[in-house]
């Protein structure tokens, strides 16, 4: 009888999301502006650039395909967000079912541990291009490639995975009031009414399992960068190698930077500065999608030209 009420009880929960903290009365149309212009720019953007590599064959190298495995990873972070950030902001659709919620927290840590992977991956073709370009078409095949897709989308799943279903065991009788628009595992985990520390533990551990080893790997490769850079006698071919590594290093520095002051303020800070928390979990987020095809856009020729001319059809 017991099992059935808790049961009951369970399945009856909701949670209320909360744009932005403090905010609330001046939550209307005009702050959704903003938030609508930058999921359109951000849709447009990665779907230009997947386009634009789908359709010319000389687009399909190493590096542009890790871009596109980019681009749709930022695309899937968008979906996974768009219904509850617009949803509050537009129409004021505060609650979300505790399913919704786990399923949601789920594709937004499996998309950003996608999104760190394969930054990883752009960090060991820029290495290979720079300290083996005659190997670089040979070691860096289109099936070699795809194995290392499938690998971080794996990796992602089976680290990710298991979050909502150490969320699904707890009871939660709470002031179930988020301070975001979207489930978070790290926020949703102290809404329960039972011992956390499994959650808090195992919490970490995937964090320092992702993005904490693929930045440091990220770091050493471009230590390894570096090195065989500064090795060249010539300083004109010093710089273009070097200037191939921009738009990868911008991309880095969009994603881990916030993340990690982020990471930080959520392990040291607990509830204080909730309105600078929320401006950074939304910066996590929804910056990468908006800039990354506008900082690899900017930088190659390639894209230039395509862009100019599908807006001067």
């Amino acid at each position: 009888m017991m099992s059935a009420a808790n049961d009951t009880k369970f399945k009856s929960v909701v949670f209320l999301l909360t744009g932005i903290p403090g905010q609330e009365d001046v939550q209307n149309l005009w702050i959704s502006l903003p938030f609508c212009l930058i999921y359109v720019i951000s849709i447009l953007g990665n779907s230009v650039i997947l386009l634009i590599i789908k359709a010319d064959p000389s687009l399909h190298e190493p590096m542009y395909i890790f871009l596109s495995m980019l681009g749709v990873t930022d695309l899937g972070l968008l979906i996974a967000t768009i219904p509850t950030i617009l949803g509050i902001f537009l129409f004021n659709s505060r609650e979300i079912s505790l399913d919704a919620c786990f399923a949601q927290l789920f594709f937004i840590h499996l998309f950003q541990c996608i999104e760190s992977s394969v930054l990883l991956l752009m960090a060991f073709d820029r290495f290979i291009a720079i300290h083996d370009p005659l190997r670089y078409a040979s070691i860096l095949t289109l099936p070699r490639i795809a194995k290392m897709g499938l690998v971080c989308v794996l990796r992602g799943v089976a680290v990710i995975f298991p979050l909502p279903l150490l969320l699904k065991r707890f009871q939660y009788c709470r002031a179930n009031v988020l301070s975001h628009s979207y489930c978070l595992h790290q926020e949703v985990m102290k809404m329960a009414c039972s011992d956390i520390t499994v959650n808090n533990i195992f919490g970490l551990f995937t964090k320092l399992l992702t993005t904490g080893l693929d930045s440091l790997l990220v770091f050493l490769s471009y230590v390894m960068i570096l090195k065989t850079v500064l090795s060249i006698s010539s300083n004109v071919e010093c710089l273009r190698a070097l200037n191939t590594c921009v738009s990868h290093l911008c991309a880095v520095l969009i994603f881990y930077t916030p993340d990690i002051f982020l990471s930080v303020m959520y392990r040291f800070g607990k509830n204080s500065f909730p309105l600078l928390q929320s401006l950074l979990s939304y910066i996590c987020l929804l910056l990468p999608p908006l800039l990354n095809p506008i900082v690899y856009s900017v930088k190659s020729k390639h894209f230039h030209a395509r862009i100019i001319r599908i807006f001067a059809k």
